[in-house]
């Protein structure tokens, strides 16, 4: 008896480890805990170099795909949004008109990630992440041979059901096997493909755009051709070892007698019902991180040309300043997110982000490239921790789903900021220039994302934090209530057998466990 006793002792208090700190805690108690729990943890800060080595080759495989990826995703987003004034001319509407084609992708994206997101938890992370890709050259190229609007619009529409679906597949490949310790600084680097592919697209802009007689074509042509080059990419990997562990669950179930669908149909309900207000939490969240991106980003282009008169080279220059601002925030906040926890590093950087906000809009000349340096510093810093904040905070086995669809939502909430911005700003105009009408872009982003920083701030703060969860299996306590501790067993049992060891092996290890547990029991006793 005493030894099935301690294993169940030992199982009770890894279980509780595995709920996030403010489990059981009453409504009360949680309010109570939201400015003490910001108390950074002040984990002693890792060598970044030794935390790359830490990393093996096929986790830096994971990586980059999904890292290329994200980028050129990234990439064709904002195709739109630095060629805006020359679709105008081409498809003979306003501004405002083409911006949404902005807001379509945007809210289309909610769809994509729904379909691509279940997807990916139930049959892999590999299939749906080919087919997002082979999409993308598709639509990539249907846009770039769009004779009229309605074409334009519905090849942007179709583009947003696309890209959607692979945030939450890009960040479970890329995270979910790395080791604890490097997963913040990770994070930070994964986001980053975002401003990474936003700099990526202000240089091809430049070189393509109105530099031959097919004008703004050539940029979403040359966008259809990477994707080839990741799709081969994936190929050559397997799936993720994370998502192998949840198969190999629902695989034990089928050889008792379930089906795997069923299977993960009661773990969705588990979740469902565990985690609905988290779930809701998390895209009001992502809706607010969405208004802090495409607030300060996508109008910023036609501000600098519009309203500042900057040429395009001016406008380049400006832009990619910024990105390296942005990608060196993303890599540096992410770090600093391992050290001083999720919701402060995210609290400090909105602060800083909204006292910037004045140079970054208000400044006429060139030197206004340095506010943009430090204002995406600030709100790519932020987003930087969000992939493995979305990662610790989503239940495991709908990991892809629940990191794909809050992101998502969130864009559809957030899908107008331009034309939003676009509409007000149009409200305050300014001196033309020749034909050229002008406007006050630069008032308006400025007060639209101080109202933003102020919302992202709030809810961070009345919101949880599960910092350095583990990622796997074992530490699922939805999957231990669907599947139970015996199927956990068994798949670990399964995989150190595929390591070499036997079944003897494992009860001789199994034993020497309990001799040990047993004498420090006696010896604590004893003290």
């Amino acid at each position: 008896m005493a030894p099935d006793m301690t294993q169940g002792q030992s199982g009770d208090r890894r279980e509780d480890q595995d709920h996030p700190p403010h489990h059981g805690m009453s409504a009360g108690e949680y309010i109570a805990t939201r400015f003490t729990t910001l108390r950074p943890p002040m984990t002693k800060p890792p060598n970044p170099i030794r935390l790359l080595r830490s990393i093996n080759r096929t986790q830096w495989a994971f990586f980059m795909v999904a890292f290329l990826a994200w980028t050129w995703d990234a990439f064709d987003f904002f195709t739109v949004s630095l060629t805006v004034a020359e679709l105008a001319e081409t498809f003979d509407k306003t501004n405002t008109d083409i911006t949404w084609g902005i807001t379509l992708v945007l809210m289309f994206r909610s769809i994509g990630s729904v379909l691509f997101g279940i997807a990916s938890d139930r049959y892999g992370r590999k299939w749906p992440f080919i087919v997002n890709n082979i999409l993308f050259i598709v639509l990539e190229l249907g846009t770039g041979f769009s004779n009229t609007y309605g074409q334009f619009l519905a090849c942007r529409a179709l583009f947003g059901v696309a890209m959607g679906g692979l945030y939450g597949n890009a960040a479970a490949t890329a995270l979910e096997d790395l080791p604890e310790e490097c997963r913040g600084l990770m994070s930070g680097m994964l986001q980053q493909g975002y401003a990474f592919g936003y700099l990526l697209a202000t240089a091809f802009a430049r070189a393509l755009v109105n530099t031959t007689s097919h004008g703004w074509r050539p940029l979403f042509w040359f966008g259809a051709c990477p994707p080839v080059l990741i799709i081969i990419f994936r190929l050559l990997l397997p799936e993720t070892t994370t998502y192998q562990e949840r198969a190999a669950v629902r695989e034990n179930a089928e050889r008792e007698g379930e089906t795997v669908s069923s299977v993960f149909l009661r773990e969705g309900k588990v979740a469902l019902r565990r985690h609905w207000l988290l779930l809701t939490y998390l895209v009001l969240l992502m809706a607010g991180f969405n208004f802090m991106s495409h607030g300060s980003q996508d109008l910023y282009p036609t501000m600098l040309q519009n309203q500042f008169s900057f040429s395009p080279n001016q406008v380049t220059v400006t832009q990619v300043v910024a990105n390296l601002g942005a990608i060196c925030g993303g890599t540096v906040v992410g770090f600093c997110s391992q050290i001083f926890g999720r919701r402060l590093s995210i609290i400090v950087m909105c602060l800083l982000g909204g006292a910037l906000m004045y140079p970054y809009t208000f400044v006429t000349d060139q030197s206004v490239a340095a506010a943009a340096f430090f204002e995406q510093f600030c709100v790519q810093g932020a987003w930087g921790v969000i992939p493995i904040h979305l990662m610790e905070l989503s239940p495991g086995a709908f990991r892809t789903f629940v990191v794909g669809t809050s992101y998502q939502l969130g864009n559809l909430v957030s899908s107008a900021s331009s034309t939003i911005e676009s509409s007000i700003g149009e409200r305050f105009p300014l001196p033309p220039k020749g034909k050229v009408h002008r406007y006050e872009y630069g008032k308006v982003i400025c007060i639209f994302m101080g109202c933003v920083y102020v919302y992202v701030i709030i809810l961070t703060l009345i919101g949880p934090e599960h910092l350095n969860r583990k990622l796997d299996v074992a530490h699922d306590t939805d999957v231990r209530e669907v599947a139970g501790e015996d199927a956990i067993a068994t798949i670990h049992r399964r995989e150190r057998m595929g390591m070499g060891l036997s079944e003897e092996d494992l009860e001789d290890a199994a034993e020497v466990r309990r001799l040990r547990e047993a004498e420090k029991q006696t010896q604590s006793h004893h003290e």
